[in-house]
């Protein structure tokens, strides 16, 4: 098969469970050609390390949801605490697919599960077109205001916003996951030097609402 789809129908289960409902990003899958991902907000508990994400090797200390949890339990969608990691493992070995990769960032403001495509399957093979999250107005309008390569400050001031979480939450976020804007310092989020530029699928975005 192309994909372990055992091992990413756990995935999307584990993102349905523990994301944050007060964050109203929905969880977001991507069909591309090399490989599909699976982004939930935020990220995940600071019990687990990034070496540990890196290495493939955590188990959560802490759950968000547990009755959403027991309810995914009622359906057969989940077996329990700590299961979850060792089932998507398996259902990648047997299909014989790269090993998945986790990702989050310092803060913690997202999880984003990488499944590559098999190697065996030729790279001009025709698959799924990818499935593009929804551009919320907010969005729309930090596109608008972004000239260059601009701070946090000076995004917010250019829409009239005072309150930080609400930026981060419903503009920065949301446009980073989409991959409309990026970062200049990638490996540092917090840094006072940090400036945010648009992507190239940012443009283009802006360029169809003309």
């Amino acid at each position: 098969m192309c994909y372990p789809y055992e091992a990413i129908e756990e995935a999307l289960v584990n993102a349905v469970y523990h994301r944050e409902y007060s964050i109203r990003e929905p969880v977001e899958v991507r069909i591309l050609p090399a490989e599909i991902t699976i982004c939930s907000f935020p990220g995940p508990d600071r019990s687990i390390t990034m070496e540990a994400l890196s290495k493939r090797s955590f188990v959560s200390r802490r759950y968000r949801n547990r009755r959403i949890g027991e309810f995914l339990k009622e359906l057969d969608l989940t077996e329990g605490r700590g299961t979850g990691l060792p089932k998507i493992m398996r259902a990648v070995e047997r299909n014989g697919s790269p090993p998945p990769l986790f990702e989050t960032d310092e803060d913690r403001t997202s999880f984003v599960v990488r499944f590559p495509v098999h190697p065996d399957v030729p790279a001009t093979r025709q698959v799924t077109p990818e499935v593009t999250p929804e551009v919320t107005p907010e969005v729309v309008n930090m596109l608008r205001v972004i000239r260059g390569e601009m701070g946090r400050k000076e995004i917010q001031a250019q829409l009239g916003l005072t309150d930080e979480k609400h930026f981060r939450e419903y503009y920065q976020q949301p446009a980073v996951a989409a991959g409309l804007i990026e970062m200049t310092i990638p490996g540092k989020p917090r840094s006072s030097k940090q400036k945010y530029r648009l992507t190239d699928k940012g443009r283009k975005r802006l360029e169809s609402d003309r």
